[in-house]
């Protein structure tokens, strides 16, 4: 049993360990990183579709 005044788990004091300009720097990179991913699967279905509408010459 816990003692009464205690709190368990992560419910203690928040403190900044970053600056929020490096925060916002990682939160860019990381937006610009999932969209040069999504890019990246649009264009390779992109190609698939394209590749799979050519004739097969034989």
């Amino acid at each position: 049993m816990r003692s009464q005044g205690t709190s368990g788990g992560f419910g203690g004091r928040v403190t900044r360990v970053a600056s929020a300009r490096l925060t916002k720097a990682v939160a860019a990179s990381l937006a610009i990183a999932a969209f040069a991913i999504c890019l990246s699967l649009a264009f390779a279905v992109m190609s698939i579709r394209v590749a799979m509408a050519m004739p097969i010459l034989a």
